[in-house]
């Protein structure tokens, strides 16, 4: 006999459950003539992936039929709360010993965007969490970024150093000549303050680039 997504949860816990599974448990019921797990795989392979399926706008979820007001506001609802998860997660750590380790918290907040959006987070000098911030928002493929801004911030926040991010909503993580550029200008900014800059994540879908993994700060 095969174990229902909620009996599978409590029984051998969440993580054994598919991307299916867990969205059942959310939908509740199904649609379109389908068990709520069958819905739920058909959403994962209509939209492609779980994160696509968690920030698809509203006029994309118009077409799918079984979707009204109460499912859509359960997975913007589920979207949500993942975000503020890892924010507080963040925020609650005790130190960053390494800039990867806000990577969860960035891909949460980035990568299902549709304009470029540039973050900064604020470390003190033991490279605890001061605050996490979007500082710049721009178009589909730029964002505008000021590096006065960002040390005017750090000296404001009295940060130690930074860490910082922007988004690229086509998807491919792959850093412009502009994305080298302005991580030197801010860089060069930052050292007349001593403020250390950790590291320059940029994020896709399903991919990220590290400016210092590659050795580029």
């Amino acid at each position: 006999m095969i174990e229902k997504p909620r009996e599978k949860l409590l029984s051998s816990g969440a993580a054994t459950l598919t991307n299916s599974e867990l969205l059942a448990i959310f939908l509740r019921t199904g649609g379109s003539g389908m068990s709520v797990l069958e819905f739920a795989h058909y959403l994962l392979s209509h939209f492609g992936s779980l994160q696509a399926v968690m920030s698809a706008s509203q006029d994309q979820y118009a077409a799918i039929k079984g979707i009204g007001q109460s499912k859509l506001s359960q997975i913007y609802a589920i979207a949500e709360l993942g975000k503020r998860f890892y924010q507080e997660q963040l925020l609650c750590q005790e130190s960053i010993s390494d800039p990867s380790e806000a990577y969860y918290y960035l891909v949460s907040q980035l990568a299902h965007l549709e304009r470029e959006v540039f973050q900064v987070i604020f470390l003190d000098n033991r490279h605890r969490v001061l605050e996490a911030q979007t500082m710049f928002q721009g178009t589909i493929n730029s964002v505008e970024v000021h590096p006065r801004e960002v040390v005017k911030e750090a000296l404001r926040y009295n940060a130690a150093a930074i860490i910082l991010a922007h988004n690229h909503p086509s998807g491919v993580a792959k850093p412009s000549e502009a994305d080298k550029k302005i991580t030197q200008q801010i860089q060069k900014a930052c050292q007349l303050f001593n403020i250390s800059v950790l590291d320059h994540f940029i994020i896709g879908r399903g991919e990220f680039f590290s400016f210092a993994q590659h050795g580029w700060l």
